[in-house]
């Protein structure tokens, strides 16, 4: 009868291992699935803006102006504001090239003090219904062309200190509306030779 009980708790262990075991390998193939491969195909030098692969044409077209911009001895501060401004709505408002609700849009252009709360709220909000990329089905937008409605500079209080700041009104159209935002402003201010989005109205 022992021996009986003894071979049933084995037999019972041994298929309780078996079914952990196909869990961990089936969550494991799971996660893989969901790594797609993103490269960096171009680097502005000196500054830590990257072009990937899965980019759109219109992000592309930006970054390389943004890039021009750049590399010039004599920086044009106003142009870089409108640029990041626009490479910000684009990459925050292109949902479909997102690879989960995690994979959040805009980050190199983000302030690094408020860089957590900005990735948190967008996750918790616009980035929420991303699928993850393995299983997607849903429609999700792409920005295909982005104008600058207005550009002023005002004085900011930002950290206990005033400073200037860019506010930027911008409009964007997708490829397919499907009912998302069009029409932002963004607080852009200067830290050393870096502007940085401090402030998003929508």
């Amino acid at each position: 009868m022992k021996r009986k009980y003894k071979r049933l708790i084995l037999t019972l262990g041994l298929i309780l291992l078996i079914i952990v075991i196909l869990l961990l390998m089936v969550n494991f193939f799971k996660k893989l699935d969901n790594k797609r491969e993103i490269n960096i195909i171009d680097t502005v030098e000196n500054f830590n803006y990257n072009l990937e692969d899965r980019d759109t044409v219109l992000y592309k077209n930006l970054h390389q102006e943004l890039k021009n911009t750049l590399e010039n001895d004599e920086k044009d501060y106003d142009k870089y504001a409108e640029l990041i401004a626009k490479l910000f709505i684009v990459d925050l408002y292109t949902l479909d090239n997102k690879i989960s609700p995690y994979d959040v849009g805009g980050q190199e252009f983000i302030y690094p003090d408020i860089l957590d709360n900005y990735k948190l709220k967008v996750e918790n909000t616009l980035y929420k219904i991303i699928e993850s990329d393995s299983k997607r089905k849903q429609k999700l937008p792409i920005v295909k062309s982005i104008e600058i409605v207005d550009k002023t500079k005002e004085e900011y209080s930002f950290n206990e200190e005033n400073v200037d700041s860019y506010v930027i009104s911008l409009k964007w159209d997708y490829e397919k509306d499907y009912g998302y935002n069009k029409e932002s402003k963004v607080r852009i201010i200067r830290k050393e030779d870096l502007l940085y989005i401090v402030e998003i109205v929508e």
